[in-house]
């Protein structure tokens, strides 16, 4: 197996709402807010749904990848319940080897409400319901060693068990990649992913605003020569102003494309970092890659969701 996914295995539910809705319920824009089932339940009642995904930010890449013909696998944690079926059923049909055997767990199957305005942002209520609650038993480290690389998410890093889970998945890996995920998630684990970033993985994926949150950085000139001293490969996607690799020291840009129809940005990143692996599990230049993933996320911000 070329790659291995480990994240939240989290049904995506899509929903158009107006500005008013967010603000009406006291939500940002553009950002992830964990809520409980009951909220999830509340928010959805006066919406039209428009589609529901097998979801999850790794599990969006790793789909990528085997869009890709790329051979890959992914662990999620769901509880044996109907969007538990749901979502094993989704990632089947997409030729992705699911490795984890779900049973019935006091927790349901997690679920993101993924809210899109009219400017194309996305807005993302997530119920992790068991998806959360991955542990190092969940992790079969046959699977791990067996895999050329593993994709971990900053979505489910956790104190406790989660934690327990990436270190025994890094631990056993031949290469690791991880996705910082989110703002929010890099200020409440800044320690932690710091550490992971410099000690742990190979590669680090995160857009401008969470690389900068995670250093403290002024500029983007100190987060150049913070990726320059620690010498692992950060790819660091600027929206308007392309994507940047800094892989042992050495900087390969690569443009955005132009004059695209945005519909969603809704897994941009995910599409993005599916590209580049790609790109790396092929023996593809860094330039190359960075051209793949800017090509896929230009892709996939055309159209509503997260799947190509």
């Amino acid at each position: 197996m070329k790659i291995l996914g480990i994240g939240n295995a989290i049904v995506d539910v899509l929903c158009k709402v107006s500005d008013d809705f967010l603000i009406k319920h006291s939500l940002t824009k553009s950002t992830m807010k964990l809520i409980s089932e009951d909220e999830f339940k509340n928010l959805i009642s006066s919406l039209k749904i428009e589609e529901t995904i097998s979801g999850g930010s790794v599990a969006n890449s790793i789909v990528g990848l085997s869009q890709l013909d790329n051979a890959v696998g992914f662990i999620g944690k769901v509880s044996d319940d109907k969007l538990g079926q749901k979502y094993e059923d989704g990632l089947k049909k997409e030729n992705v080897n699911y490795l984890y055997n779900k049973k019935k767990e006091s927790i349901s199957t997690g679920s993101c409400l993924i809210l899109i305005t009219p400017d194309s942002e996305r807005t993302m209520c997530t119920f992790l319901g068991t998806a959360g609650k991955i542990n190092p038993q969940d992790i079969d480290e046959i699977d791990i060693k067996n895999s050329e690389m593993i994709f971990l998410e900053g979505y489910l890093w956790d104190e406790g068990e989660p934690k327990k889970a990436f270190d025994k998945a890094i631990k056993y890996s031949n290469k690791s990649a991880m996705s910082l995920s989110d703002i929010f998630c890099v200020e409440r684990h800044k320690p932690q992913f710091l550490d992971l970033v410099q000690n742990n993985l190979d590669i680090v994926f995160a857009n401008e605003q969470e690389i900068s949150s995670l250093i403290n950085a002024k500029s983007f000139d100190e987060v150049i020569s913070f990726a320059k001293q620690i010498k692992k490969n950060v790819v660091i996607t600027r929206g308007a102003n392309g994507a940047i690799s800094i892989n042992d020291g050495e900087i390969s840009e690569c443009n955005a494309q132009k004059n695209l129809d945005i519909k969603d940005l809704t897994g941009a990143g995910d599409l993005f970092a599916a590209g580049y692996l790609h790109g790396v599990i092929n023996n593809l230049s860094i330039k190359e890659s960075l051209i793949k993933g800017t090509e896929l996320s230009s892709k996939i911000i055309q159209k509503i969701g997260a799947r190509i």
